[in-house]
């Protein structure tokens, strides 16, 4: 009974602080942006590594698609909660699933979701990587829907860097960050090993 209290607990207390420190970061960070394209698609999908996490949503949403919903794909697994909360404090919605737990009614409903006209944002290696891995996931939303891919990375001066599978990165308040996007492009007609190399290409091109 006191686990479950103490979990339920956590997963209100957590994300209200962590979003906070997101925010202390974000707006105390002078961000740079080399490359801005402009997206007139009906839906995009916003593809970007797991270590790079905790900005570059941020980034698609406010500054690249304000006017549309962004729905992110995040895993089941209990560190997915905690995200999913966090996020949902910047008017991020989540899909909840991955390559390695519900991956397919994550896919289903990440369809449905482009199909209605709303963006989707995915990290391709995640949840569990290996780390600069392209998964199935993205390849098989893009090709069902024919939606243009956008690929985004972020690169900040000064950070910490967490030892985890990902090396995710938290850029420290009153850095610069630089984010790039790049022009959207399609794997409609590729084969899935060609559409995973571009997409991969694609990501660390503007990294």
């Amino acid at each position: 009974m006191f686990k479950e209290f103490f979990n339920s607990l956590s997963l209100v207390i957590l994300p209200f602080f962590a979003q906070l420190i997101v925010k202390f970061i974000y707006f105390t960070s002078k961000k740079t942006y080399p490359t801005l394209p402009l997206l007139e698609q009906k839906s995009v999908i916003f593809a970007g590594w797991h270590g790079e996490l905790i900005i570059t949503p941020i980034h698609c949403k406010y500054k690249l698609r304000p006017k549309k919903e962004l729905y992110l794909i995040i895993s089941q697994h209990k560190d997915g909660e905690y995200i999913a909360k966090t996020f949902s404090y910047f008017n991020l919605k989540s899909i909840r699933g991955s390559s390695t737990r519900g991956g397919m009614k994550a896919l289903l409903n990440a369809i449905k979701l482009i199909e209605n006209g709303n963006d989707i944002a995915i990290t391709p290696d995640g949840p569990r990587g290996p780390r600069y891995t392209v998964h199935d996931g993205v390849v098989a939303i893009a090709k069902k829907t024919n939606s243009p891919i956008v690929a985004v990375s972020m690169q900040a001066d000064r950070f910490w860097q967490f030892k985890s599978w990902d090396k995710f990165v938290l850029p420290k308040p009153f850095s610069n960050i630089v984010i790039h996007t790049s022009e959207p492009f399609y794997v409609t007609d590729m084969d899935s090993e060609e559409a995973k190399k571009l997409i991969h290409d694609k990501i660390c091109r503007v990294c």
